[in-house]
């Protein structure tokens, strides 16, 4: 696994997704997130995960993958009331996902 490149995918998604949620939460009401959180939260999040890996110059449809994968332990939180508990594990395991992504990215480059 690629540490550095984890580390940044980490924080680039940790700042997106605070942006994004900053936003959102600044310019919509309450009620929005009660009918539509259950769309709008997955939607943002993919779409962070698919600008970090832009950022980070790594597949964005391998990273898509990984973000859809490490989302799925937050789905867990988010049902036990512990909403942003589930995205920091998600935020973790999608860095460590882009660590490994790296690392594979790199292993090609060498064997081709």
């Amino acid at each position: 696994m690629d540490r550095s490149i984890a580390l940044k995918a980490g924080l680039v998604q940790i700042a997106l997704v605070a942006v994004i949620s900053g936003v959102l939460a600044v310019t919509l009401p309450k009620s929005f997130f009660e009918e539509w959180g259950w769309l709008s939260g997955p939607g943002a999040w993919m779409a962070c995960a698919a600008l970090t890996a832009t950022v980070l110059r790594l597949p964005v449809a391998g990273a898509m993958i990984g973000a859809g994968l490490a989302g799925l332990p937050s789905v867990v939180a988010v049902v036990l009331g512990l909403h942003w508990l589930g995205a920091l594990i998600a935020v973790v395991l999608f860095a460590l996902w882009c660590g490994r992504l790296a690392l594979d990215r790199r292993l090609e480059a060498t064997v081709l």
